[in-house]
Formats: C-alpha cells, sequence, structure tokens
C-alpha cells in the first residue's frame, strides 16, 4: 500500500503540475495574441497528456487513478475495493496540493504576478457563476461535472477492460481528458477531479474555496454513475 500511496501522490502531482502549470504558466505567455501561448487548445492537450505519461509510469504500480472520482467510479463499478478508497484520495490530494504549492513559487517568480481570486479561472481554480469562465449557471456547471466525469468512468472502465487492446489504456483516457477539457473549460475551467480543484483553490482564494465544494460533489456522483453504468454495460453474459 506504500508504494500504490506513492504512486498516487506523484501521479496526482504530475496531473497538477502539468495541467495546471500550462493553464498558469503558458496559456497566455506573451500576451494575449502572442503565438508563443499554447491557448485553450494547448492546455486541454497538457491535462491529456499528464494523464497518459502518468499512467504508462504508476499504472502498473496503483492503477493510476490521480483522482478521487475515479477511485470512487471504479469501486462503484467493482473493480476497486472500498478499504483502499480513503488511502488514495488521501494520497492524490496531498500530491495535488504540493504540486499547487510548487506551482505558486515557480509562477510567483515572474515580475507582476498576482492572484485575484475575483476573476474566473484565477490561478487555473475552477467555478461557476461569476467565477466560470463563460459565465455558466451553477445548474449548467453541476450538469457538466457531472456528465463529463461519468464519460469518463465509462471510457477508462472500457479501456481497461480485459477485453480491450493490451497496452492501449493511457491513450484513450489521456484523449478522453483531452476532449473534455476542450468541452468544459468555458463552462467550469474543467474539474472532472475533486483532487485538482482542490490543489489550485486553496491558493486562488476565497471565491474559488467557496465553491469548491461543487467540485467535489458532481465529480464523485458522476464517478459513482459512470462506474455502475459500465458495470451494467460491460458485465458478461451468463
Amino acid at each position: 500500500m506504500g508504494k500504490r500511496m506513492a504512486a498516487e501522490f506523484l501521479g496526482t502531482f504530475w496531473l497538477v503540475l502539468g495541467g495546471c502549470g500550462s493553464a498558469v504558466l503558458a496559456a497566455k505567455f506573451g500576451g494575449d495574441g502572442n503565438p508563443l501561448g499554447i491557448g485553450f487548445l494547448g492546455v486541454a492537450l497538457a491535462f491529456g497528456l499528464t494523464v497518459l505519461t502518468g499512467a504508462y509510469a504508476f499504472g502498473h504500480v496503483s492503477g493510476a487513478h490521480f483522482n478521487p472520482a475515479v477511485s470512487v467510479g471504479l469501486w462503484a463499478g467493482g473493480r476497486f475495493p472500498a478499504r483502499d478508497l480513503l488511502p488514495y484520495i488521501v494520497a492524490q490530494v496531498l500530491g495535488g496540493v504540493l504540486a499547487g504549492f510548487i506551482l505558486l513559487q515557480i509562477a510567483s517568480g515572474a515580475p507582476g504576478f498576482a492572484i485575484d481570486g475575483s476573476q474566473a479561472g484565477a490561478f487555473a481554480s475552477n467555478g461557476y457563476g461569476a467565477l466560470s469562465p463563460g459565465g455558466y449557471s451553477i445548474a449548467a456547471a453541476f450538469l457538466c461535472e457531472v456528465v463529463l466525469t461519468a464519460v469518463f468512468l465509462v471510457v477508462i472502465m472500457g479501456a481497461t477492460h480485459g477485453k480491450a487492446p493490451a497496452g492501449f489504456a493511457p491513450i484513450a483516457i489521456g484523449l478522453a481528458l483531452t476532449l473534455i477539457h476542450l468541452i468544459s473549460i468555458p463552462v467550469t475551467n474543467t474539474s472532472v477531479n475533486p483532487a485538482r480543484s482542490t490543489a489550485v483553490a486553496v491558493f486562488a482564494g476565497s471565491g474559488a474555496l467557496g465553491q469548491l465544494w461543487l467540485f467535489w460533489l458532481a465529480p464523485l456522483l458522476g464517478g459513482l454513475i459512470g462506474g455502475i453504468v459500465y458495470k451494467w454495460i460491460g458485465a458478461e453474459p451468463r
């Protein structure tokens, strides 16, 4: 269990540092319109690449969840024991928060850097209403996070099924997360992962912290739904 928790810690650390780091450091590098900035598409791809590379690095150790909603969904789908949920979730949150702290230290090295907690997406945080990049309502944000997390679990469970092509699961999962970000960055700045949301909210100010409950509740609910749905769809006929 110690090695599995370490793998989850490091994998979530990598996801937050790579994904949120791309948003904070590189998305608008040089200002709006600068061709060096990676923009919307680059951030989406960065999140997908962190999961893809992390899954290849740590999948054989811990299963490469890197996300409390994935752990809960796999439990609901009969793929993960309930006794391991709390250790995994603790490791994921701690790994994410450490990455958020290191990202803050790096970002603070640039002149003029400051986090404006009243702005949508401050320090790559998630939000709804005034803190949604597109001003989307709480209902729209909740529905978006539930549905996309559920679909993410279906992809994960399908890609890791015993009858799926061996060795390709991280690619499918990474591309699915990229697509999820392309859909939902305008809505919530994309969570589908309570550890990722917590990792930056603790540094982004009271606004992000005040809305963090949604980015725990909605992904966990979506994970449960996705796990249960795939357990039914993927069940072997008797």
